[in-house]
């Protein structure tokens, strides 16, 4: 079987580069959770995805608790 050449935005789907760690010895715990696990862009999907899910769980409880006296028959 002859191999496949890689698509050409394979660049795209690959490993993204390494960041450097910035070594700041004033920056807070709280200040370096955000940056390193909630903005960090290889973990941005998962965190949008999560905010989604939270989101519409929020929703369903508001409209739950506002408009179930509707969704009950009395």
């Amino acid at each position: 079987m002859a191999r496949r050449a890689p698509p050409q935005n394979a660049a795209m789907f690959g490993v993204p580069p390494q960041r450097r760690a910035l070594n700041d010895p004033n920056e807070s715990a709280f200040s370096w959770f955000i940056r390193e696990e909630v903005l960090a862009p290889e973990k941005l999907v998962g965190n949008i995805s999560i905010f989604t899910a939270v989101g519409v769980f929020a929703a369903g409880v508001f409209a739950a608790r506002t408009w179930g006296d509707l969704i009950v028959p009395a």
